[in-house]
């Protein structure tokens, strides 16, 4: 059998050499864009050509569901704020895990009355329909989670491991006989087992794991395309799976790493109480709390300032009146950079992409690694709702969710100035001592309106 057309080939491969200068592009806050843009390209590209040369049935239909797609995608990626944006990446995850999975159980379907299908194209079929369903499933919880429509909290059940190993072997028996034979009754079957697994994957994991969770589920669905690829005889899928599974794969590993925890700490941790909580109550302790034109004082007569962004900048859209007070400081001559830390936020480089919306000169984003032999010689930290990641109880209580995880070393700054709602707790639902040093400051409020008065107090000095 000939495979396709020459043209058919050059396309594919522009399509997925193009899937691979994005991911480069994706690699430094500058190209984003550009990587973005090219990627894009590709996909379309990809998909121009299936109607092109694919022997499509149904195409009025087809179109239909692209039409309806695009507009849910372009009115969803418009109005969604920056805050929900690993919500928005979590539910494209899930759909696309289970995407392929659904085409794999078609494939299965196609194939029950094939005596010549290959072994291991059953096997990738198999493989698809499970990873599939487990990272659908698994998608929807962490969106629940993030979205606030459950409980952030770890859920755990008596005999939680028990139910998942269960459901773990009846999978893999499942997959064997799919493996054997197209059987369409053990495909559907393993279908819902994957949903299940994808559910008590994701149901222990609190608070601030689960955005690494959604990096893990990422890989899962780039792992399904590429087997989808392989199912399909697809070059394109096998190739851009393989990239969104390695990459997602490799950003899980850093992310645990940032965490000072391993993947396996993080999914089951709960099981034995060690996953980060994602609640907790307000402390009622004293602290020294100021005003904004205390805390304008302290930035106004400053040499050194660091800036650290957390989840709380996000939620409050304060990074443009950030910037200008950051470009006011950089007036008056003081040295003014923004430390960023790995899992600041609720998705990798959400803080990157949150300053670069404010234009923020990439020159003062600096790595965790990079900025924290500096903070001894600063003289005011500004932490602008950030809260676990400068936490020293990471470096001084073995028994805190968060003990052992890389921090930005805040503690040993000069001064530290907090932007505060409230004293209740980060993602990892314990107190964090730094609140409660002698050096260090609270400014209670909405972080864009503290922010603003700050500003303004700066102006009048």
């Amino acid at each position: 059998m000939s495979g396709p057309p020459v043209w058919v080939q050059v396309a594919y491969l522009a399509s997925a050499v193009c899937f691979i200068l994005a991911l480069k592009g994706l690699s430094t806050p500058r190209n984003a864009r550009r990587g973005n843009a090219i990627g894009a390209f590709g996909a379309v590209l990809a998909c121009v050509v299936v109607f092109l040369y694919g022997d499509l049935q149904h195409v009025p239909a087809i179109l239909a569901a692209i039409a309806v797609g695009g507009v849910v995608g372009l009115v969803g990626a418009r109005r969604v704020q920056m805050t929900q944006m690993p919500q928005l990446v979590a539910l494209f995850n899930g759909v696309g895990g289970g995407a392929a999975a659904l085409v794999a159980l078609l494939e299965l379907a196609d194939r029950v009355d094939d005596t010549g299908v290959e072994t291991f194209t059953l096997v990738a079929t198999a493989f698809t329909i499970l990873v599939g369903s487990i990272s659908f499933a698994g998608s929807l919880i962490t969106f629940a989670k993030l979205q606030e429509l459950m409980t952030s909290r770890p859920v755990v059940f008596p005999g939680l491991p028990v139910v998942f190993g269960l459901a773990f072997v009846g999978a893999i028996a499942l997959a064997v006989v799919v493996s054997s034979h197209p059987v369409v009754w053990a495909g559907s079957v393993l279908a819902l087992v994957g949903l299940l697994l994808g559910v008590l994957l994701v149901l222990p994991v609190g608070g601030a794991d689960v955005p690494i969770v959604i990096s893990l589920l990422n890989a899962f669905t780039g792992l399904t395309v590429a087997a989808g690829g392989y199912v399909l005889d697809n070059t394109v899928l096998l190739v851009a799976g393989t990239l969104v599974g390695a990459s997602g794969t490799f950003l899980t590993k850093l992310m645990a790493s940032a965490m000072g925890r391993s993947v396996a700490n993080i999914l089951f941790g709960a099981l034995k109480g060690g996953s980060t909580l994602g609640a907790g109550e307000a402390s009622d302790r004293p602290v020294r709390s100021a005003g904004p034109e205390d805390v304008a004082i302290l930035l106004g007569y400053a040499h050194r300032v660091i800036i650290v962004p957390g989840y709380g900048l996000a939620v409050a859209q304060a990074q443009h009146t950030l910037r200008e007070l950051v470009d006011l400081l950089g007036e008056r001559g003081t040295e003014v950079d923004y430390a960023i830390h790995p899992v600041a936020g609720r998705m990798p480089g959400h803080m990157n992409v949150l300053l670069a919306e404010a234009q923020v000169p990439y020159e003062q984003l600096k790595e965790m690694d990079d900025i924290n032999p500096e903070f001894r010689q600063t003289d005011v930290v500004l932490v602008v709702g950030a809260n676990d990641v400068v936490n020293p109880a990471a470096k001084t209580t073995p028994g805190a969710p968060i003990y052992g995880m890389p921090i930005l070393d805040v503690d040993e700054a000069q001064q530290v100035v907090f932007l505060k709602r409230s004293m209740r707790p980060g993602f990892a639902g314990i107190e964090n001592e730094l609140l409660f040093d002698p050096r260090t400051t609270l400014l209670f409020g909405d972080a864009k309106d503290s922010l603003g008065k700050v500003l303004a107090a700066v102006k009048s000095l």
